[in-house]
């Protein structure tokens, strides 16, 4: 038997057409995907942080400056005046003057100085006096972050709780988003631009790494396709990865399998063929001699016993059919259903009447009180029997008796088959042997291949059944101890609901 590397056996199985998905790829579209699905999220989150980063020093700087401007507002003579000296006015001008726009207002909401385009804060809540607070706004259209402060004239400290009646100015320091966005800009350049080296560095890292860890796939691959065609032996797993060795598990599993079939078939071929030699001669012999002969008695002896030896070799060879059969039963042929035990009994018995009549032998049946009714394959579970019943009629001398009975086990909830004789019955230390292939049990001296045990114990495993071996108990006291085939079988479903309506 010639068996094929793994890669041409599985690409000999493939459909034509059939694309088959690269490990290697897979792994690496799983990785880059969300790798290049994060990057611009990550672009995203760090302008977003870069932004909150950039504001915190403005904010900061745009308070103080807020803060000196609130420092000069005072109230003279019922209105309020600006005392802005050079640095105030610098500290307003050291930029840009497009870049800061302030306003002061008074009590009344009039303007004391700046710009009068500056809106005015929204809302109906007015924050504590000399909190400063920030918001975003528009001037010319152009968003801006405003600073804004609520001053108490009369009072230079900050107060939680003011009076309504409280007369409060209000100063105003807003500013362009320009440089806040030239400073986030530069924090993602400063982010961003590394990235670009960083990810195709990362993309062959990420190659060089799949190919490493895939390498011990490509060199058990490799020490497979070397192996000889006729090489089952298990595979090495001293250096395979763990997560690959349940594969290699597998594998090794199947090539323990598949090396037993062979010896099996193996030793199989070479027993049938021993064993068809000594038919096959003597029917060359006796063809031989029947040319030779010259009267017509002889040549009709030679004829008889040539039909013999024929008969002989075609009953071997169909008890060989057969033994291969139940030893590789095929999905295709072989049929479980539901089957009347008794019923498939006493047609079995019917066939083997004659026979036993030229045996001389008394070949009786005995029914159940109720159908039985088994799951299984009727046409195996029929030569199960054959072979029992032709056992049992080769074995039991002439005169004696041969009993199939079905039976029911209500304790064990089985089906029970049994086939009994009055012959020699079966020696304790034969019962581990009698069921493998060809083996006949020593001074026996009966015709037979040896093979019809071994079939019934195929086609019993099948089955699940169980196969016990007992002396005959109607032959207690008798000179031979007779043997008890006793196969017990799982009962149909319809069985267990049929019993328990009766109870």
């Amino acid at each position: 038997m010639m068996v094929r590397p793994a890669s041409s056996a599985a690409g000999s199985a493939a459909e034509p057409g059939e694309t088959h998905r690269s490990l290697f790829g897979g792994i690496l579209d799983w990785m880059l995907v969300p790798l290049l699905l994060l990057w611009p999220l990550s672009i995203a989150v760090t302008y977003v942080v870069a932004k909150s980063i950039a504001n915190e020093p403005f904010d900061r700087a745009l308070e103080d400056k807020l803060n000196v401007i609130a420092q000069q507002v005072k109230q003279q003579d019922d209105r309020v005046t600006t005392r802005l000296n050079g640095p105030a006015r610098d500290i307003l001008h050291a930029d840009n003057i497009d870049n800061l726009y302030y306003q002061i207002l008074d009590a009344n909401g009039a303007l004391v100085e700046g710009e009068a385009e500056l809106p005015a804060p929204k809302g109906d809540d007015t924050p504590a006096p000399w909190a400063v607070q920030f918001r975003y706004d528009f001037v010319r259209n152009v968003e801006v972050r405003i600073a804004y402060v609520y001053i108490d004239l009369f009072k230079t400290r900050p107060e939680t709780q003011f009076n309504s009646d409280t007369k409060l100015a209000l100063v105003q320091l807003g500013e362009t988003l320009d440089k806040r966005s030239q400073l986030a800009n530069q924090i993602i350049k400063g982010v961003i631009v590394p990235q670009f080296i960083i990810l195709p560095i990362a993309l062959i890292l990420v190659w060089f790494a799949l190919s490493r860890g895939l390498q011990p796939l490509a060199e058990l691959q490799q020490r497979i396709n070397e192996r000889r065609s006729d090489d089952l032996s298990p595979i090495d797993s001293g250096h395979v990865p763990e997560e690959i060795l349940p594969l290699v598990g597998s594998l090794n599993d199947m090539l323990d399998r598949l090396s037993h079939n062979i010896r099996t078939q193996k030793r199989f071929i070479a027993d049938a063929a021993h064993q068809m030699k000594t038919p096959l001669a003597g029917m060359r012999m006796q063809s031989e001699l029947a040319l030779r002969q010259q009267e017509q008695e002889e040549i009709h002896k030679s004829l008889e016993q040539l039909a013999k030896s024929s008969s002989s070799a075609t009953r071997l060879v169909n008890q060989l059919l057969a033994l291969a059969r139940a030893e590789n039963p095929q999905q295709e042929t072989v049929t479980m259903q539901r089957i009347d035990l008794g019923e498939l009994a006493r047609e079995t018995v019917q066939d083997w009447i004659p026979m036993s009549f030229n045996h001389r032998i008394d070949l009786g049946f005995e029914s159940p009180e109720q159908a039985v009714f088994v799951q299984g394959d009727r046409v195996m579970l029929r030569e199960l029997l054959n072979n029992l019943i032709d056992n049992a009629l080769n074995y039991t001398p002439a005169g004696g008796h041969a009993t199939v009975r079905v039976c029911m086990d209500a304790i064990r909830q089985r089906a029970m088959l049994e086939v009994e004789d009055t012959g020699p019955g079966i020696a304790a230390n034969e019962h581990v042997h009698i069921f493998d292939r060809f083996y006949r049990i020593l001074g026996s001296n009966v015709e037979g291949s040896g093979l019809g045990l071994a079939i019934v114990r195929e086609i019993a495993q099948q089955h699940a059944a169980e196969i016990e071996i007992l002396d005959n108990p109607h032959c207690v006291g008798h000179k031979l101890p007779g043997c008890l085939m006793r196969i017990s079988l799982s009962l149909a479903n319809d069985n267990h609901e049929t019993e328990q309506d009766e109870a």
